[in-house]
């Protein structure tokens, strides 16, 4: 076989290599969540001093991220303590007034012409429920002040004015944490897993993110943080370092109109963190991501935030989300099911880094003079890369170009080599397109130059075999899914 023919050495199949890296005797590394799925920071605090006074300093928060069996019983106590509070005061006031004696009892005021400082005052219960009418403003009309003690006027209008700041503020607390924005991310939905597949011919790591609500999120924002250990340049070890990693829904840059369910999508590029790491590696890597989706409540007007976290075990490389999505004739608009929110469809991906395939890609622009050589949906899902648009049987035009056992002839070839990824390809062939070869010096018969163009012209022949069979295909599947997602429909 010519030294010059490119060679793609197939090796396994993503099914082989899911196999074997979830088979249940597989070592993997878990890594502990600093967020949880449904949005609650895995934080504990400890060791803060004056912690209960510090709480107590802030206690409209403190009550308000109390759970309700505590704030209940808070304002149980408050409003049970106030009324106590002041009906002591209230029986202080007649008893010291001479109201309590047997002669200035209600039943003989009349005949002893006295005047008591509260009308129909027996004792403490009569002192109790009198604080409970003021506090109120109940007025049932059978215990009133009189003019006869000051100091219980002063006490009427001290009481009235607490009692309707103890309600206020217990109103406020009560409105605040009903109204409270993290009850609205219970109707906003992450995906259960974070998807690894090509888009535009780039690895791109993917989640999806829906509103189930008539009333949309406005301003929607998304943004996502990478958390993981790094060592600086002075031997450091950064144990949670975050990185902003760069999302986009559809070329909205982050920002959402967030009508429907949308996949939200991190190019695996050269400023990414991910930008060297294989299938492998992934799969032995620890680290965590952060997404965070910002807006404000269109019922209410308040910012909300809903966060959710994937770990390295929720990646699933080589999958893409099912369309949940579709136009429902009967009933005359877009129907989303969520059913199959969190489905996912195995598809053909490169199992290399995005480093390896970018690399693939530039030796291919090299080398085709129409800057295509193969479909980025034509890779295989191996540790190499395989064009599966027909087996090599059936595509006589490719019987060059493959073989099962990579030349290693020196000075000829550029090989590629990282982790899973092995790709060899001819230098002189994909540098120069065949209308810029020249006689060499070793040679200057125009036989020879002849001979060369020719080779050239066969080799770009079967590489237009190679793309013509791969756009058949694609077609076909195309039309294919297309079927299928009109017979669903109907």
């Amino acid at each position: 076989m010519p030294v010059s023919d490119g060679i793609i050495w197939i090796s396994k199949t993503v099914k082989e290599f899911r196999r074997r890296s979830f088979r249940p005797n597989a070592i993997r590394k878990m890594r502990r969540r600093a967020v949880f799925k449904n949005g609650d920071c895995n934080i504990l605090q400890s060791r803060i001093s004056k912690r209960r006074l510090r709480y107590l300093q802030d206690i409209f928060t403190t009550l308000v991220d109390s759970q309700w069996r505590w704030t209940l019983t808070i304002f149980a106590i408050g409003f049970l303590g106030s009324w106590l509070l002041f009906a002591l005061v209230w029986w202080l006031i007649v008893f010291t007034h001479g109201d309590l004696e047997e002669d200035h009892l209600p039943a003989k005021q009349a005949e002893a012409n006295w005047t008591p400082c509260v009308f129909n005052i027996q004792g403490f219960t009569s002192c109790f429920l009198f604080s409970i009418e003021t506090q109120h403003t109940i007025g049932y009309g059978v215990r009133t002040t009189t003019e006869e003690c000051p100091e219980a006027i002063f006490l009427m209008c001290l009481q009235s004015i607490a009692g309707m700041i103890i309600q206020a503020f217990m109103v406020g607390i009560v409105f605040a944490k009903m109204t409270r924005p993290k009850l609205r991310t219970q109707t906003l939905q992450f995906s259960k897993n974070v998807v690894i597949c090509q888009r535009e011919g780039h690895l791109c790591l993917m989640f999806r993110v829906g509103d189930m609500r008539k009333s949309h999120i406005i301003g929607a924002s998304i943004r996502a943080q990478l958390i993981r250990s790094k060592t600086t340049k002075e031997g450091e070890v950064l144990s949670n370092f975050q990185t902003e990693l760069d999302v986009n829904a559809d070329g909205c840059d982050g920002n959402l109109f967030f009508i429907w369910p949308m996949t939200i999508v991190h190019r695996i590029d050269e400023n990414s963190p991910f930008y060297f790491l294989t299938a492998s590696d992934m799969l032995n890597e620890r680290f965590e991501i952060v997404v965070i989706l910002e807006g404000t409540i269109e019922s209410t007007g308040q910012t909300t935030q809903a966060r959710s976290s994937y770990v390295a075990s929720e990646v699933l490389w080589g999958h893409r989300f099912e369309s949940v999505v579709s136009y429902n004739k009967d009933r005359q608009g877009y129907e989303v099911n969520y059913s199959k929110f969190d489905n996912t469809v195995a598809i053909d991906t490169p199992l290399c880094s995005g480093a390896d395939l970018s690399e693939f890609y530039r030796i291919q622009q090299i080398s085709d003079v129409d800057m295509r050589f193969l479909s980025p949906y034509r890779l295989s899902p191996s540790n190499s890369f395989l064009v599966q648009s027909a087996p090599i049987s059936r595509v006589p035009s490719l019987e060059p170009l493959f073989k099962k056992e990579p030349s290693t002839t020196n000075g000829q070839k550029t090989s590629l080599n990282q982790n899973d990824c092995k790709i060899q390809i001819e230098d002189s062939f994909m540098e120069k397109p065949y209308k810029e070869l020249k006689p060499s010096k070793e040679s200057k018969s125009q036989k020879e130059c002849k001979a060369q163009k020719e080779e050239a012209k066969r080799k770009i022949s079967a590489i237009n075999a190679v793309k013509r069979q791969s756009d058949i295909l694609e077609e076909k599947e195309e039309e294919e899914e297309q079927t299928s997602v009109t017979e669903n429909l109907i």
